[in-house]
């Protein structure tokens, strides 16, 4: 069993992005979309879904390809975590952190290479 995932899809909003002592993390949502086809119907299902990246300071460069609008693939892997709030109560969420990201070209872009 593999704990992984890959995804495309449009950064929502440009990554917020904290700098430690050794590394960078940056917060960012991507909207994600499928299309369902129920008889002759069809519609178009859409989410945000919420994106950690870790990166050591001097290899931060992917996080510049992180503004609103991108069209990126996403690789990375879930990462479980829980807590006790303050009010005693047992939270728990599962966090996507990205290990690869990759900028999709845009359709423009593609047509002229060709």
């Amino acid at each position: 069993m593999k704990n992984s995932f890959e995804i495309n899809g449009f950064v929502a909003q440009t990554a917020e992005v904290r700098t430690f002592t050794n590394s960078s993390l940056a917060k960012f949502p991507i909207a994600v979309s499928r299309e369902e086809k129920i008889g002759d119907s069809t519609s178009r299902t859409s989410a945000l879904i919420s994106i950690e990246m870790w990166r050591k300071n001097g290899e931060s460069e992917s996080c510049k390809q992180l503004v609103k609008g991108g069209h990126l693939q996403i690789q990375g892997y879930f990462q479980p975590q829980s807590w006790t709030d303050k009010d005693g109560v047992e939270q728990s969420r599962v966090i996507l952190i990205a290990t690869e990201v990759a900028q999709i070209p845009k359709k423009e872009e593609t047509a002229k290479a060709s």
